[in-house]
């Protein structure tokens, strides 16, 4: 067995010591050095954003556990090469998405979902329910489920999860050899002095802000192939099809051409953080995603059902 194959078995036999609560996965913490004060002093300074009280109650309650289950206790001494297990929580109440997701299919290695806009592919930041990946793992019992690719928060439709960890590999190297077509619809102002369809070139790289992206003189390192599905008055239904994979890639390309996608509130200008208004959705979707599959050899292909809305 090669060392991959080992690396995937190990990852099905490990034994996670918490189970899921409510669909939440617990989180784990390798301790990198032997420390004075006890466990409750080491996590408030580990997390200094989270109130002392909040640990303090997490501990009385068992919710923290080294990687054997035993419970952690105030004064359990921080020693380097353990692991800690905790559930992440939010210290504000999260708003409610008001948007579902669907499965479009499910075996015994991946699960096939269509995701809406709003609606966070993994736990980061202010979301952690309201999520893809918790949702699904609630409903439908998948302790293992992980996406093999994201979508932004803001983009709808087709994502790949596996929920089988002995073949997830197999899938993963999918995107890591470029070997999955994916096809993006846009609605965006109408490009001009352009013949489409055309490929789109850039160099992109991470922006000060660290959400963003930017363009930068050098190299491509990223490209798009931009084709017109339709025309009304001065908006378009763009097809797009990226063969990279960079952050923001199709909402700062379409961007740099002058015709940023309806409902962007990154590119050209991020606008202030705020409450999402959940009337104006960015007009990005992944429409469709396929594959030939790499344990059956058979093609794949899905297609999200839902749609873009053209401004009034």
């Amino acid at each position: 067995m090669g060392s991959s194959a080992r690396g995937r078995q190990a990852e099905a036999n490990a034994v996670v010591p918490l189970p899921l609560r409510d669909g939440v996965a617990p989180s784990y913490l390798w301790l990198t050095e032997t420390r004075a004060g006890g466990m409750l002093r080491f996590l408030c300074e580990r997390f200094p954003d989270v109130p002392m009280q909040s640990w303090a109650a997490r501990l009385e309650r068992g919710e923290v556990v080294d990687a054997k289950g035993a419970r952690v206790a105030f004064d359990t001494p921080v020693r380097q090469g353990m692991r800690i297990w905790y559930y992440r929580e939010l210290e504000t109440p999260e708003v409610p998405i008001p948007f579902q997701e669907a499965v479009l299919f499910q075996d015994d290695h991946i699960l096939v979902a269509d995701k809406p806009h709003f609606l966070p592919t993994i736990p980061s930041g202010r979301f952690l329910r309201e999520t893809l990946l918790v949702r699904l793992k609630r409903t439908y019992d998948l302790p293992h489920l992980v996406p093999i690719h994201r979508l932004d928060r803001e983009t709808a439709g087709v994502v790949i999860f596996s929920h089988n960890p002995v073949s997830r590999g197999a899938y993963q190297s999918m995107f890591q050899k470029r070997v999955v077509t994916k096809t993006y619809e846009a609605i965006a102002p109408l490009l001009q002095g352009r013949t489409l369809p055309f490929t789109y070139r850039s160099r992109m790289q991470d922006a000060a802000q660290f959400f963003l992206s930017e363009e930068v003189a050098g190299e491509p390192n990223s490209e798009t192939l931009i084709e017109l599905i339709e025309q009304r008055g001065p908006l378009a239904r763009y097809r797009l099809h990226p063969h990279t994979g960079r952050k923001h890639q199709l909402r700062l390309h379409l961007a740099s051409l002058g015709a940023p996608i309806v409902g962007d509130s990154f590119y050209p200008v991020a606008r202030p953080c705020g409450s999402d208004d959940f009337s104006t959705p960015l007009q990005l979707l992944a429409r469709a995603i396929a594959f030939d599959d790499p344990l059956t050899r058979q093609p794949r292909s899905f297609a999200s059902r839902f749609d873009l809305r053209w401004p009034a």
